[in-house]
């Protein structure tokens, strides 16, 4: 054999060995992490059905206290009046009535026939100011829960909790298919029972994972129960990719010569890649204003490119190139990133204030940004309330009904959606009767010939009057003049932003700003105060 081929054996053995190494260890580090996981994901399925069963008999403790205490506790028509009212308040709540000693109901709200039937245990000497029983009626698994309410005279009062307030699937899609949960009562009765067994076929003499969570307040437990296996489902992809890394590392290391010569040196010549890993993509912000009061609403973040040569570069420079190639994506993530790194304590300080930040149709064709946005803001000083996404209609969404789906469960944890550049893209009102829009924003193409294009003062005032009919929000883009302004004020528009009122600015002159503009109202206030004492 010659000493080339013998080169090569030797290097391929080496290769190898390294190769399998790394992943065994990674196999056994990803099936650890994943039961670690695993447990960590079942206990937050446990905590959250305790948390939902503690509102819900919370909220019918609460309204059967209230009417204890205002004396609503007959079947009279006037207290059957307050049973109705307080169902109003306690949204868990789906009836309440007055049952006799026996535990018979004599009334109820909403009216239900009643068997006669004791629906509690008979009242006893020593029984408890507060009883939580269970009905054999049951919806997908979750028993109808009674709370009873001694009121002195024999009888209790009754609520009953809609099974709905407990029926949840929480926990992930991993788990979802395999784990069993049950909400159980200290008694052992149990109130909630989701989920099937695995198929013995399927994980075997699989070990189990179970994992119980006790109520603080109330004699209750939940139960979590998932094969281990299931866990597996978790780092599958993971076990691919650390086999496929490892297989290429020795590839790697064979033709670590020929990997050399391969590798794209033009990336990390490439201005545009290297800019975004530098993180030169920064975030401008373009004040929106109050033109009825004068008071700062929040602002729209515009990207700019800050050169390390102290230009700074527009985005119609380089956004299409952006969004063609994919990389608007990241550019995004870091420019959310900044946003609540600069203005945190700003929006911390002011809850009324908005933050818009734009995205592209690409942004509606996955749960991404989903994901984006809990990572980026939650838990941050900046509120989902505070948060406005702007969708261009510049833009046409490929698929509608992602797209609807994706702002529905972004408006579901506070997060609103405006429309941008209405009236002058693919959508059309297409897009806000479908989409869900809170918001929609006049195009400056319209308030440039506002006043002396009777087209435009037309349009504007249809859109003004579509979305006070449809309870949305108004913002003018693009306000120059004072002419401007008069004229929105007449159609009824009270939010603009414009170079009339400020360009975009850097977060230091932008807080410098809104300090400003909130200092000038409190002096306002101040003001005001000393003309009445005067």
């Amino acid at each position: 054999m010659s000493h080339r081929y013998a080169l090569f054996f030797r290097t391929l053995l080496i290769a190898l060995v390294l190769a399998v190494a790394p992943l065994i260890a990674a196999n056994y580090i990803l099936d650890n992490y994943a039961v670690t996981q695993a447990r960590a994901e079942m206990k937050a399925v446990a905590e959250r059905y305790v948390m939902r069963a503690e509102k819900a008999i919370n909220d019918a403790v609460t309204a059967l206290q209230a009417l204890h205490k205002d004396g609503n506790v007959t079947c009279a028509a006037i207290d059957r009046a307050a049973f109705h009212a307080g169902l109003i308040a306690a949204p868990y709540v789906q009836m309440i009535g007055v049952v006799d000693a026996n535990g018979v109901l004599m009334c109820n709200v909403p009216d239900q026939i009643t068997s006669g039937e004791p629906v509690l245990p008979a009242l006893k000497v020593d029984s408890p100011l507060v009883g939580i029983g269970m009905r054999d009626r049951s919806y997908e698994g979750t028993r109808i829960a009674l709370v009873s309410w001694r009121i002195g005279n024999g009888n209790r009062l009754l609520a009953e909790i809609s099974p709905v307030a407990i029926s949840i699937d929480p926990g992930p899609e991993y788990l979802r298919a395999y784990r069993q949960a049950e909400l159980r009562l200290g008694d052992g009765v149990v109130w909630l029972k989701s989920g099937e067994p695995a198929p013995s076929d399927r994980f075997g003499e699989d070990p189990e994972l179970m994992v119980e969570v006790s109520s603080e307040k109330y004699p209750m437990v939940a139960q979590v129960t998932a094969p281990a296996s299931a866990a597996d489902n978790l780092v599958r992809d993971l076990k691919v990719v650390a086999a496929i890394a490892c297989v290429g590392f020795a590839i790697l290391f064979v033709a670590v010569g020929v990997w050399i010569s391969w590798r794209p040196e033009s990336e990390a010549e490439d201005d545009f890649v290297q800019a975004i890993r530098n993180g030169e993509f920064v975030p401008y912000y373009q004040p929106v204003m109050d033109i009825e009061t004068g008071r700062l609403r929040g602002c729209e973040v515009l990207m700019r490119w800050a050169r390390p040569d102290g230009s700074v570069i527009s985005p119609g420079a380089f956004m299409t190139f952006a969004e063609t190639h994919g990389h608007i994506f990241e550019m995004t993530r870091q420019i959310m990133r900044k946003t609540r790194d600069e203005v945190a304590d700003l929006y911390h300080e002011n809850p009324e204030f908005k933050l818009s930040v734009n995205l592209f149709a690409g942004h509606f064709e996955d749960r991404q940004v989903i994901e984006d946005i809990k990572q980026i803001y939650g838990g941050s000083k900046i509120a989902y309330q505070q948060i406005v996404l702007e969708v261009t209609e510049r833009q046409p969404l490929s698929d509608m009904e992602t797209a609807r789906k994706i702002i529905a469960e972004l408006q579901a944890f506070g997060v609103r959606v405006a429309l941008d550049d209405v009236g002058t893209g693919h959508g059309g009102f297409a897009y806000l009767q479908k989409l869900g829009i809170d918001i929609i924003k006049i195009d400056k193409m319209f308030i440039d010939s506002l006043g002396t294009d009777d087209n435009s003062t037309t349009i504007v005032d249809t859109m003004v009057e579509l979305a006070d009919n449809l309870g949305m929000g108004i913002i003018a883009e693009g306000v120059e003049t004072m002419e401007q302004i008069e004229r929105l004020r007449e159609l009824g528009v009270s939010a603009a932003q414009g170079y009339i009122f400020s360009p975009p600015l850097p977060a230091p002159l932008f807080i410098e700003l809104a300090q400003a503009l909130s200092s000038g109202e409190a002096d306002m206030g101040e003001n005001e105060a000393e003309a009445e004492v005067a």
